[in-house]
């Protein structure tokens, strides 16, 4: 019997407050070189829910920073723990994204949107692929391995990857024999976020990775076709979920379905 997926979900309501002006992402040590996303006239978003989904590895707290970010703009929240290395991808998507949607649902949302990390973004690949989300809004996806990972052609088979990532881990490769090979274009409002820079410790493993990458997925196998937006920021994959044009851009996205980018010129 699979494990029973440990939740942790915390909800916001009520009327928006203000934006701050700048989102800065100097917490990571990242400088916001990108264009700074101003504070837009918001309209209300009563009846609109975000569930959030983290990546391989990580919990639910990974993603309290966007979190704080949508409850502040009045969205409710269900951010979903799911046992990441323990379980296949098909498993987490069945589990995790139905007790989001019901969470939402508690909450009152007749919208629901969604905000994935790294391989959370797969498990929505997946899932809407088998299922529909009655009142399905619109999806960002933060580093999103898409078209799999060289970083896990490159250490599938080893001890230490196989025991620590599980079987999910497995499912990460770029050839046919990962989930992303099996998945087809997406049918939904997305927008994607993705870095070219790397952290310390995934500087190695980058140089497997061809092209600009965030020291774990390319910036090109974040792409999936069907997508409505795609940005390319300069942070990291571990921890541009605490960055603050990150978390701008997602709320842009959410609001309007498009990021703001720079403009030509500036």
């Amino acid at each position: 019997m699979e494990r029973r997926v440990e939740r942790q979900t915390r909800r916001g309501t009520g009327r928006m407050a203000l934006l701050p002006l700048l989102w800065l992402g100097a917490l990571a040590g990242m400088p916001a070189t990108a264009a700074t996303v101003p504070e837009p006239e918001l309209a209300p978003v009563e009846g609109q829910c975000v569930v959030l989904l983290h990546g391989l590895g990580r919990t639910h707290r990974s993603m309290g920073r966007i979190e704080s970010a949508l409850r502040a703009a009045g969205y409710a929240t269900a951010s979903i723990d799911y046992p990441s290395q323990s379980q296949t991808i098909e498993a987490s998507a069945r589990a995790a994204i139905p007790e989001g949607v019901r969470e939402c649902r508690a909450a009152g949302a007749h919208t629901v949107h969604f905000v994935t990390h790294s391989m959370g973004g797969l498990l929505l690949r997946y899932y809407l692929s088998e299922r529909e989300v009655e009142g399905l809004g619109r999806a960002v996806m933060l580093a999103p391995p898409n078209q799999g990972s060289e970083v896990a052609d490159a250490l599938v088979g080893t001890a230490f990857y196989d025991r620590v990532n599980g079987p999910a881990g497995a499912q990460l490769v770029t050839g046919p024999q990962g989930i992303a090979a099996r998945l087809g274009p997406v049918a939904f409002p997305l927008g994607i976020i993705t870095g070219n820079e790397q952290t310390a410790i995934d500087s190695v493993m980058a140089t497997r990775i061809p092209g600009e990458n965030d020291g774990k997925v390319s910036v090109e196998r974040a792409r999936v076709e069907g997508m409505s937006d795609f940005m390319v920021l300069p942070v990291n994959h571990t921890f541009m979920v605490l960055n603050d044009v990150v978390i701008g851009q997602t709320l842009q996205f959410l609001r309007y379905g498009a990021f703001l980018h720079e403009e030509p010129g500036l």
